[in-house]
């Protein structure tokens, strides 16, 4: 599988309506589906471990750069829609929510996610931590839970996921992720959300613990180009 030019699959039918997403037979295994969960509380203890002290310091750059609490409570749609609770480090001035509706003419994608080049509710520090994903590590600790994996569909935020399309729903059909194929395929030159999708669902079909190797490996050579926004 080219992970850069992943095969495309056309999933509306004759009459208009989507058909059901198709799973790689590994997800039926469960030797398959415990080597995942294993490297995923392997992975996000020893990261938490040993990221500890980036992990403080960070803590104190953002207390210290901008007025607000040091995480941002996130709400998020895990698998098959349920809420869940998990937390970024604060990356944005404490109003940028309410300042989301101000900005929604720049909104670059095409869907229910939003995004916008050189987003004024991103404090100074808040933009260098997301161009390296550093905002990220926290969610770690979502993983260690089980709510969600280190690879796997990046979840939406709750308010997106109410007005997903039922193909758009599809995405959930497994654990999210803190990385996902979407992320390791030209992230920054992705704008119809249908098309992030595509990738989610690529993954569901074709996953293996390989596949997942694979994107790890890619997250962090994505990581050190410091290709985030």
């Amino acid at each position: 599988m080219n992970l850069a030019n992943p095969v495309s699959y056309q999933l509306e039918s004759e009459n208009g309506e989507y058909d059901l997403v198709s799973f790689s037979p590994r997800w039926s295994s469960p030797v398959q589906r415990a080597i995942k969960r294993t490297i995923d509380v392997v992975g996000s203890s020893v990261l938490l471990v040993l990221l500890s002290p980036v992990l403080f310091v960070l803590a104190v750059l953002v207390k210290l750069s901008s007025p607000g609490p040091i995480l941002y409570r996130w709400r998020i749609a895990g698998k098959n829609g349920r809420p869940v609770t998990s937390y970024k480090f604060r990356s944005m001035y404490v109003n940028a929510d309410e300042m989301k509706q101000q900005f929604a003419h720049l909104n670059e994608m095409c869907g229910p996610a939003f995004k916008i080049t050189g987003d004024p509710r991103i404090t100074p520090l808040g933009r260098w931590i997301r161009r390296y994903s550093l905002d990220e590590l926290p969610q770690l600790y979502t993983v260690l839970t089980g709510d969600m994996s280190l690879v796997g569909p990046r979840p939406p935020l709750v308010g997106e996921y109410e007005i997903f399309t039922q193909y758009q729903k599809q995405k959930l059909s497994v654990v999210p992720g803190l990385t996902c194929l979407w992320q390791v395929s030209g992230r920054n030159q992705i704008s119809d959300y249908d098309d992030w999708v595509r990738l989610d669902l690529e993954y569901i079909r074709q996953w293996s613990v390989w596949l997942d190797i694979k994107i790890l490996f890619k997250t962090i050579r994505e990581v050190l180009r410091g290709s985030g926004k």
